[in-house]
């Protein structure tokens, strides 16, 4: 039982790392000065959210290595409940009702899957 409650912490681990880089992403999306090569390098944003995406697929592949696809996946559309959130936080982005409506689904959905 602990092993399994060590694998759901990874894997929500790994969804929080996902939804974390795209928030990187936009933050360097809307840093972005210079979109060439050389500015794209010189992108700390931009850097940060490759190299914390590259570390949380790392992780991913550890937790598939433990725990069966058909478990972990519905945790990864967890982002997309995360994402918009903090981004209305964040930035004040627009959360529309069938934005909570759907997270509310997702949500439900992921319980549904991740019980035996």
């Amino acid at each position: 039982m602990q092993q399994q409650h060590t694998h759901y912490l990874y894997m929500l681990l790994c969804v929080g790392g996902m939804s974390a880089g795209q928030l990187l992403f936009k933050q360097a999306a809307l840093s972005i000065r210079d979109f060439s090569p050389a500015g794209l390098l010189g992108n700390g944003w931009l850097l940060l959210a490759v190299a914390l995406y590259g570390a949380t697929t790392l992780g991913w592949v550890w937790v598939l290595r433990h725990v069966p696809l058909a478990l972990a996946y519905p945790f990864m559309s967890l982002a997309f409940v995360i994402v918009p959130v903090l981004a209305w936080l964040l930035w004040g982005e627009p959360v529309h009702w069938r934005t909570w409506a759907g997270s509310g689904l997702i949500i439900a959905g992921v319980a549904l899957a991740s019980t035996r």
